[in-house]
């Protein structure tokens, strides 16, 4: 199929238990003979084993050590996506059991779900700006870190365009290191999909102070549907300086994505008895589905230091994003046996985001208390449009032996303005250090302003609209039993605007009320010298979306109640081992439902049980060999509100190895790995929508630095 990429781009060992504290107890002498870690081109030191960053940005707050932040925090570095040869987003967020993506590769988007609650692609931050990075999937190779904040984030981030509740995601783009580099790596992925992505990085004047850092990627060949074309492009640069009081960045990039069979989703109607098996994970059953999407993005931040004491700091973004496809309506009726009616539509949409921040960090002390003071404000303005086309009478068709889907019928057009929303917000907090910084204290609220008008797409008419004001509160607490152990505590609200509904949906364009989401979390951290553990248990509610199936109306229905314990380790377990351990342990609970119908199931789409495993290994009988691996498990869930509908768990295992060496005398590693090593066949569930997970994918890859 025609692939169309725009080339040019905007210039763009265990740590004493006992009170060592103490002032005139002397902890013991202890010795590393491990190499040290080497800093990011972001200025992050990663912890041991290099897989994470024991640093990390929590919005307002700053960049912290986990000991010192009251929230749970996982920083995953480009050393653990390079070596497990990531490729989207999602691919990372696997690796942390409070973790699951609701979506499959190569669908119209990736969807994630963190606590319990859903988090969409156009949550996730840039540098702590929203709303600027495509709203379908982000290739990682212009990825320095991944940050996850897990539960509520409105105080330290501001509202998302998409009011997420049960966590923050933010990426942090790739910068020059002083070394340069100018690095290409070819890869083929199965089925026959081939890429090539060339990274380079130079810094310049007399004390490297100015950076250029470029990312391009060509993907293009049958991706993970079978008899299907994915195409990939992507350009993107980075700029920086970094003085001595003065550090900014710009960052511009273009993503081009062409798919002519996209991974289908279909509903799951709580008529049926049984959830039907799945399909294929290699079968469309929607064959001729295509999709075009198109994201430019343009953003800046800049920090100044006034002196010891102040720092100021702004960003601005824009970003561009189009989605074209022909989108598949199915009739509601798919049955057990997998048979269903559908019709092909046009359904294309754009979106227009402009992103701002601005603050100070006010540095103090008050007696023998210390004072670490935020004050900022933040803007986010999004105009979105679509267009809904269909003329065509819906045909019988299968999940397992599908028909094609019929023409639409009628002209395509260009889509129309549907939605406005202006989303802002000021913010203070002060983080008070007592007992010489073995107890920390954070207060904060964040005033946060959400105004939204809906619009008829054919006469430009206002259909609804609203405006909202709340103050969104933190209390955090960091108690310090030992240099290594924090105990910690927070409570906090997430403010989310309200959903304007779907076009499949009787009441299609109500925008539905603004809420609030409170959490309380109480957890332990600690350092163990080459690995770090946390536990933390957590409480977060907001209001329950569902579907009347009697009027096929969307609205709020009760509450949905999260209880859970999680549980991480990280590090370096042995020389030689690195891992990455978790769980989650999750009561998702329906409450206050109206008329007490549905009330004490359920949440559907949310497993009670979570675990992510992932080993590295250097192999001491090879040198320079490496092989790794991964488990990701999820236990069965309720498919609907009414709970009679279930779904099967499942496990899925990946493997890889990476071999390091020399192409002449220029290094070079080989890597490759296998996902869904056993090729397991399973439901990924997003509300009442199901799509089938990728089946046994290979990648290999050779990357060579010049």
């Amino acid at each position: 199929m025609p692939f169309k990429l725009k080339t040019t781009v905007l210039a763009i060992g265990l740590a004493s238990l006992s009170s060592a504290w103490a002032q005139n107890t002397a902890l013991p002498e202890v010795k590393v003979s491990a190499e040290p870690q080497q800093a990011d081109t972001n200025g992050t030191v990663p912890y041991a084993g290099g897989q994470v960053s024991r640093q990390g940005n929590v919005g307002i707050l700053g960049s912290n050590d986990v000991l010192d932040i009251p929230f749970s925090t996982t920083n995953f570095t480009s050393t653990l996506m390079d070596n497990q040869q990531a490729r989207t987003l999602k691919d990372v967020l696997e690796n942390d059991a409070s973790v699951r993506v609701l979506t499959s590769t190569g669908g119209f988007g990736e969807d994630f779900q963190i606590r319990g609650f859903n988090v969409p692609s156009g949550d996730v931050g840039l540098n702590g700006l929203y709303g600027l990075v495509s709203s379908s999937r982000l290739p990682i190779e212009i990825l320095e870190r991944v940050e996850l904040l897990k539960g509520p984030g409105a105080l330290v981030n501001g509202i998302a365009p998409n009011g997420s509740v049960g966590g923050g995601i933010n990426v942090v783009t790739k910068r020059a290191s002083d070394v340069p580099l100018t690095r290409l790596e070819t890869s083929i992925q199965s089925e026959g999909q081939v890429g090539a992505h060339l990274d380079v990085g130079r810094r310049f004047g007399n004390n490297n102070e100015w950076g250029v850092r470029f990312n391009g990627v060509l993907r293009d060949g049958e991706g993970s549907i079978k008899n299907g074309d994915a195409a990939l492009g992507l350009a993107a640069i980075g700029l920086d300086y970094r003085g001595d009081k003065l550090r900014w960045s710009l960052d511009a990039f273009d993503q081009r994505e062409d798919i002519d069979a996209v991974r289908p989703q279909i509903g799951i109607p709580a008529t049926l008895a049984f959830v039907p098996a799945p399909p294929p994970g290699d079968l469309n059953f929607y064959p001729g589905n295509p999709l075009e999407l198109e994201d430019s993005t343009l953003a800046t931040k800049l920090e100044f230091d006034v002196n010891e004491q102040v720092t100021v700091y702004g960003g601005m973004g824009y970003r561009s994003g189009d989605a074209t496809q022909l989108f598949p309506v199915t009739g509601g009726d798919l049955d057990e046996q997998g048979n269903f009616t559908v019709r092909g539509t046009y359904f294309d949409s754009y979106t227009k985001t402009s992103s701002y921040d601005a603050g100070a960090r006010i540095k103090f002390n008050t007696a023998s208390v210390k004072h670490t003071v935020n004050i900022g404000a933040s803007l986010l303005e999004q105009e979105s449009g679509n267009v809904f086309v269909s003329a065509s009478a819906n045909v019988p068709s299968n999940l397992y032996n599908p028909t094609p889907l019929p023409p639409v019928g009628a002209p395509r057009r260009g889509p129309s303005k549907t939605g406005e929303s202006t989303l802002f917000s000021y913010v203070i907090s002060d983080t008070m250090a007592f007992m010489d910084e073995r107890l920390l204290l954070t207060l904060g609220a964040r005033d946060q302003t959400v105004e939204q008008d809906s619009f008829n797409s054919t006469t430009g008419a206002v259909t609804s609209s609203y405006s909202a004001s709340s103050i969104s509160p933190l209390v955090g607490v960091v108690f310090k039993a030992t240099p290594s152990t924090s105990i910690y505590s927070n409570y906090t609200e997430g403010l989310t605007r309200g959903t304007i509904v779907g076009p499949a949906f009787a009441n299609a364009g109500e925008i539905l009320a603004p809420f609030k989401s409170p959490q309380f979390e109480i957890g332990v951290k600690k350092d163990w010298g080459n690995v770090i553990t946390t536990a933390s248990v957590f409480e977060i509610s907001r209001p329950n979306l569902q579907t009347n199936a009697a009027t096929n109306t969307s609205g709020y229905d009760g509450e949905q109640r999260n209880r859970g314990l999680e549980l991480a380790a990280y590090g370096e377990v042995v020389p030689g081992l690195r891992g990455m351990a978790s769980a989650l342990f999750n009561d998702a609970e329906l409450t206050s439902t109206a008329g007490g119908v549905n009330q004490g199931n359920e949440a559907p789409s949310v497993p009670r049980q979570t675990f992510s495993l992932g080993l590295d290994y250097d192999l001491p009988w090879l040198p320079k060999a490496s092989v790794n691996g991964r488990v990701i498990n999820t236990s069965e869930m309720a498919v609907n509100a009414a709970n009679n509908l279930r779904t099967d768990g499942w496990t899925r295992y990946d493997i890889g190895a990476q071999y390091r060496t020399n192409l002449g005398n220029k290094p070079m590693v080989l890597r490759a790995n296998i996902e869904n090593l056993t090729d397991e066949n399973y439901w990924l569930f997003s509300g009442s929508f199901a799509t089938v997970a990728a089946p046994r994918t290979f990648v290999v890859s050779a990357s060579v630095d010049f």
